[in-house]
């Protein structure tokens, strides 16, 4: 695609767009996701704080018992990660795990609600998240209030939370693939009537197509009527233009004749009057020729229709055989049957008929005559083994021009074949053939299929 590409914009915006919110929802969820874990082992903590609470007594000597401690291992090992405390608020003795070793776990201050959450500083300087329970148990003549204090070291907490983020990061990862991957499809889809549009367009090119389709969606509608109301204008104006020219040629042929007229009249007393004012009548006659082959080529615009090369090129070969030294040639015509020329069969039989006449008066004894298709373009060549003309020569080629004043002919024939052919959209171009002779090439784009 290129850089210009509406499909590509779309697409790169989509995936901006997905790559964005994808990264928000990874923030979102890693936030969350600290949340609950947080949660679950306050919730953890709190019950070992009951277990705690409910196992501690008091000893007659004052001082704090445990008969059964917590199960978890990591209790009983020094710095084990899990730790537990029982101290008496207004002072005295304490209990603590063996984790905890020599140090103090210290207490999470008052909270308006049980249990009280939050971070400690840890025995081995690590963050612990807490969780304090404040009792009372009976004592000695009374109660003694005491703080029971649990906590987990936050390194663990921070593996749990790699290896969430292990799992999430491939995951969103994948889900953007999969994701981008939908858009590019639902862009692509979303552009379709754009592509059918372009199809029907060049159909309309080729001639296969007179007007475009009223079956676009409701978008792109109002975008398939403009056109259509375009090509009724460019028909209306190729009409009027094709009228016009005509008028002039018709309108010129009476003063043409009476030139002719007069030439005739004045060659008895003035031969040297009459020759100029023939050559200036041929002159404006070669003009009105090429106008009205011009206005034909024009007159076909947009809506002409493919005509097959085979049979008119077979046709005209027919009708030249019977000419002067047609009959001694040798004609070869390879064209391949579906080769069609985006121009009606007019503009056709003239185009080949001057280059096919041409050749007919230059060959020696052969011309070789092949059409066929060739990547995506249709490809007519025509070649005889005439003495044909010099790189120089060809690059000279002017319209209108006779190059060589041996054979008859006004020289305009390939002028007018030229103006014919690039006005259907085909390209005319001459070299040398291996034939010995002249190579006239014609090439064109074809619809897509």
């Amino acid at each position: 695609m290129k850089s210009g590409s509406l499909r590509l914009r779309l697409g790169l915006a989509a995936a901006g767009l997905i790559a964005l919110a994808l990264a928000l929802a990874g923030i979102g969820l890693t936030l969350i996701f600290d949340r609950v874990l947080d949660a679950r082992t306050v919730d953890g903590l709190d019950r070992t704080a009951k277990f705690i609470a409910g196992q501690v007594t008091l000893a007659p000597d004052g001082s704090l018992s445990l008969p059964r401690e917590p199960a978890d291992p990591r209790y009983a090992a020094p710095y084990g990660g899990l730790y537990w405390q029982v101290e008496q608020e207004e002072g005295g003795g304490a209990l603590r795990s063996r984790s905890l070793w020599d140090r103090s776990l210290g207490t999470v201050p008052d909270a308006p609600t049980e249990p009280a959450f939050g971070d400690l500083s840890g025995p081995d300087g690590g963050r612990l998240i807490a969780v304090t329970r404040r009792v009372t148990i009976p004592g000695h003549g009374g109660t003694v209030r005491l703080a029971v204090t649990a906590a987990e070291d936050r390194r663990d907490l921070a593996e749990s939370r790699a290896t969430f983020l292990r799992l999430l990061v491939p995951s969103l990862l994948a889900l953007f693939a999969a994701l981008t991957l939908a858009m590019s499809l639902f862009v692509r889809r979303a552009l379709s009537p754009f592509r059918t549009l372009r199809t029907d367009l060049a159909a309309i090119h080729a001639g296969t197509r007179a007007r475009l389709p009223e079956t676009f969606p409701e978008e792109v509608r109002p975008l398939v009527a403009d056109l259509n109301r375009l090509l009724d204008a460019q028909e209306r104006d190729l009409e009027r233009a094709r009228t016009g020219a005509g008028d002039m040629a018709h309108g010129l042929k009476t003063p043409l004749a009476v030139l002719d007229a007069l030439s005739r009249r004045v060659d008895g007393t003035d031969p040297a009057l009459a020759a100029e004012i023939a050559e200036q009548a041929q002159a404006m006659g070669r003009q009105v020729e090429r106008t009205l082959a011009r206005a034909r080529a024009a007159s076909g615009g947009l809506r002409r229709r493919a005509c097959p090369v085979a049979p008119a090129a077979e046709r005209i070969v027919g009708a030249l055989k019977r000419l002067p030294e047609g009959e001694a040639l040798r004609w070869e015509i390879a064209i391949a049957g579906g080769l069609g020329f985006p121009g009606d069969e007019g503009d056709l039989t003239e185009i080949l008929g001057n280059l096919l006449d041409n050749a007919r008066k230059w060959a020696h004894r052969r011309i070789r005559v092949a059409g066929r298709v060739e990547a995506a373009r249709g490809l007519l060549v025509l070649e005889d083994d005439g003495p044909g003309m010099s790189e120089a020569a060809i690059a000279g080629i002017a319209r209108g021009r006779r190059w060589d004043e041996s054979r008859p002919g006004t020289g305009f024939g390939i002028a007018i074949a030229r103006d014919l052919a690039e006005g259907a959209g085909a390209r005319m171009s001459f070299g040398r053939s291996d034939l010995g002779g002249l190579r006239v090439e014609l090439d064109w784009p074809l619809p897509p299929a």
